[in-house]
């Protein structure tokens, strides 16, 4: 049985790869630890609390106790880093978060797995820390262009510049330590158990409600569109088959703009739930600090390499997320009745909406 160590996997992302190793996998065991803050939804995981093969430990990866008690008690294949914080607003508001979870938190999981893994100057066959990143590390792209893995890194937020540190001290573990490692920096991901502060569960849930969408500035910003289980098979490809200290991109090869994001969820909304809702909602609000105006993904190096390629068109994928929020709309309102619906109720006030 091969032991994995997940980190912040009640979240979105995480809690879609639990369950794409789960039914890929049977000789697996898997350790999901989360802090359960504001994104973390234990209910995104209800299905699978009896499966043997999963335990879920709540806590902060930050906890130089607990994750070394989690080490001895077990002898972790591999270290799987998903935890962070991600909202950009929340990291302008606050960025003293960011550079705890994503950054020292980060370096107690390399410290711990360091000490179990590194015996007599050499590291155990078999393990493997990855750590998942994001496309937002580069900056922002002018109307040409992709970012590839040799593209300067130039975070432009708190939240992004807490990940690029993030990732330059994985890679140093890497030059330093010859610490089996990978880096993966993903494009915007879609799918199911989404938090509904980001772009597509926000619309769909303002949507159905017939309640204002704000949208940044002009909504131009354009962002390319990954199916999150697209991205959990490259995860999987890269933790069983990259070498080590290797970096990959992974893209959905899916530009859209905002604007044209909200109006297909708006025109899907009024066709299959809501039909007095239109583009009337749409708020368009003061422009974001230092809000990148274009993301794009060169996925060719692990296509090369790894044989992987996003399967997922986004005509299909946002139809069968779109679908999914409307099949789980008790989920969609038990999230929106906490911490979520406290957060844009200011921000609406704020912004005067």
């Amino acid at each position: 049985m091969k032991k994995y160590l997940l980190t912040g996997c009640c979240g979105f992302i995480g809690s879609n790869f639990i369950h794409y190793m789960l039914k890929k996998y049977t000789d697996i065991e898997i350790y999901n630890i989360d802090a359960l803050t504001y994104a973390g939804n234990l209910a995104n995981l209800n299905d699978i609390t009896k499966d043997t093969r999963y335990h879920f430990i709540k806590g902060d990866i930050g906890n130089k106790k607990l994750v070394d008690k989690l080490f001895n008690e077990n002898d972790f294949d591999y270290v799987i880093n998903f935890a962070a914080e991600s909202h950009v607003d929340r990291s302008i508001k606050n960025p003293e978060i960011f550079v705890k979870t994503n950054i020292m938190g980060t370096v107690n999981l390399l410290n711990i797995a360091k000490k179990y893994w590194l015996i007599d100057k050499k590291f155990k066959k078999g393990k493997k820390f990855l750590q998942i990143s994001t496309d937002e590390v580069y900056g922002s792209l002018g109307q040409t262009g992709l970012f590839n893995e040799n593209t300067p890194l130039n975070p432009h937020s708190p939240y992004s510049a807490s990940k690029t540190s993030a990732d330059v001290l994985v890679s140093a573990y890497f030059d330093t330590y010859k610490m089996p490692v990978n880096i993966t920096r993903c494009s915007n991901n879609y799918g199911e158990y989404q938090f509904p502060e980001k772009l597509i569960p926000l619309c769909f849930n303002n949507a159905k409600n017939l309640t204002n969408i704000p949208v940044y500035g002009d909504g131009n910003q354009i962002r390319d569109w990954l199916y999150v289980i697209d991205h959990c098979k490259a995860i999987d490809l890269v933790l069983h088959n990259a070498q080590d200290g290797e970096i990959y991109n992974i893209g959905g090869n899916n530009e859209r703009t905002n604007i044209c994001i909200v109006q297909l969820i708006i025109d899907y909304v009024q066709k299959n739930i809501t039909p007095s809702c239109n583009d009337n909602l749409i708020k368009h609000v003061q422009d974001r600090l230092g809000h990148d105006k274009r993301y794009g993904i060169d996925a060719s190096k692990i296509k090369k390499d790894l044989g992987w390629f996003p399967e997922t068109t986004f005509e299909t994928g946002i139809i069968k997320t779109l679908n999914w929020y409307k099949d789980n709309q008790d989920w969609c309102n038990h999230i929106t009745s906490g911490d979520y619906a406290k957060y844009y109720k200011k921000m609406y006030e704020d912004k005067g909406i």
